[in-house]
């Protein structure tokens, strides 16, 4: 039951374009005290029809640049063969850590856009806009 309660809120955030895979991730390594490779596994997995429908969903709303998206997902692909060499060779702890310090740093920006976006008069004031 609690799959199906991660799964359904990943996959949400994951259609707003929000990054659902940083939370599947931290639910499964909290929560269900998955091992952190095993996770980020899961997340790859879980990453490949969340991110079809959202493409499709975009693509159809002519919300996607295809050359930027093309040129991106070319460099991307290079980063993920990085990416997922350096994950296997490093120490669960250690992943966990860097993880950790990733969600640090968004939290931070976002927080840090958000009062900007205040000072500038872009979010009205009389109103709840997160």
């Amino acid at each position: 039951m609690g799959e199906i309660v991660i799964g359904i809120i990943s996959g949400i955030i994951s259609g707003t374009g929000m990054g659902g895979g940083t939370i599947l991730i931290f639910l499964l390594t909290f929560l269900f005290k998955v091992d952190q490779h095993v996770a980020q596994a899961a997340n790859l997995i879980f990453f490949i029809p969340t991110s079809l429908i959202a493409i499709i969903v975009n693509i159809k709303n002519k919300n996607i640049n295809l050359k930027l998206g093309t040129l991106i997902s070319i460099y991307g692909i290079l980063g993920a063969i990085i990416g997922a060499n350096i994950s296997i060779n490093t120490d669960v702890i250690a992943l966990r850590r860097y993880f950790g310090i990733f969600l640090i740093i968004i939290s931070i920006h976002e927080i840090y856009s958000i009062i900007k976006q205040y000072k500038k008069g872009k979010i009205d004031k009389n109103k709840d806009n997160i």
